[in-house]
């Protein structure tokens, strides 16, 4: 598309793509990951949302609550950041928690969970479930928490869920997982058909970044490392969402596949010509899934029928 000085426009998408690489492109062997750690907030914190945000201890961890005004306190969205386990923040991710504290009208706790290679696993599933816990212990019921999260917080998303789910402990009432990363042996064969599509993740990186969380000892196929590798009956209703240029795709597909076959409720939305994450990049496909996301979150927290209610 042209505009009126005859110049091609830059569509949105490419923007967003130009923002990661040029991230990514001042990384060299020798960057510390500290330095990786600090970039990736730089470039992708801040936000301008309407929220109120609050430090608070998480039965020990770092967390924060990005809340809207008026919104219940007997409700709340528990978020976990992606990253590979690597990188992230809740700074990195404040403006995507914000967009959807706002559009699902519920408060959200975003957690920053240890990250490796200084904390392997289970140290970021340990988090997860000690912030949950900490949210019962506050007085909010399980049937009034959803999970949400992002590429490797999708995964401590499930991971937790069916970590509760061992334990015989109440799981939340349902999830959101944004392009997922349910398998770290990375066996999807969209690691091949859509290696070209995707501008960023590749399956070395992949592999890198899940050796780096387990470390030389670890399994990848651990259904608490890799969910795909879960019995999942019994857990809550599920929106899944994913880019349709991802060579993470599969992750989300078999996933879906598989929560089928165990009598999940779940929903997949593969978004057209969409990458990791998109959600993140005030795309107005980000702004229609996000809206997407509010409405899944509403059904099953009640939000908006209780509000129109008072």
């Amino acid at each position: 598309m042209a505009n009126a000085g005859g110049d091609i426009a830059t569509a949105p998408i490419d923007l967003a793509i130009a923002r990661i690489r040029a991230v990514y492109g001042g990384w060299n062997r020798d960057t510390t990951v500290a330095q990786m750690r600090s970039d990736w907030d730089t470039a992708f914190g801040g936000s301008t949302a309407p929220v109120t945000c609050a430090r608070v201890s998480a039965g020990g961890v770092d967390g924060e609550w990005i809340s809207p005004v008026d919104t219940p306190l007997d409700k709340a969205i528990l978020y976990f950041h992606g990253g590979g386990f690597r990188l992230g923040s809740v700074n990195s991710h404040r403006d995507l928690i914000a967009q959807i504290a706002l559009a699902s009208g519920c408060r959200v706790l975003a957690i920053n969970y240890r990250l490796a290679p200084e904390h392997r696993f289970p140290a970021a599933l340990d988090d997860a479930l000690a912030a949950y816990g900490w949210m019962l212990d506050c007085g909010l019921k399980p049937g009034n928490i959803a999970f949400a999260g992002d590429s490797a917080g999708g995964n401590l998303a499930l991971a937790a869920m069916l970590a509760l789910r061992e334990r015989v402990l109440p799981l939340p009432v349902s999830a959101v997982l944004m392009s997922p990363w349910t398998d770290l042996a990375a066996t999807g064969a969209s690691y091949i058909t859509r290696a070209k599509a995707d501008p960023i993740h590749q399956r070395p990186m992949i592999l890198a970044l899940a050796k780096n969380y387990l470390g030389g000892q670890g399994e990848p196929c651990d259904p608490l490392v890799s969910p795909l590798y879960a019995d999942l009956e019994g857990l809550p209703p599920l929106l899944v969402q994913v880019g349709d240029r991802e060579t993470v795709l599969d992750d989300s597909v078999m996933f879906v596949d598989k929560a089928r076959g165990a009598g999940i409720d779940i929903t997949l939305e593969v978004w057209d010509g969409m990458i990791h994450v998109f959600q993140m990049f005030g795309l107005t496909e980000a702004s229609q899934a996000i809206a997407s996301i509010a409405q899944f979150l509403n059904r099953h927290l009640h939000i908006k029928a209780e509000r129109a209610s008072s």
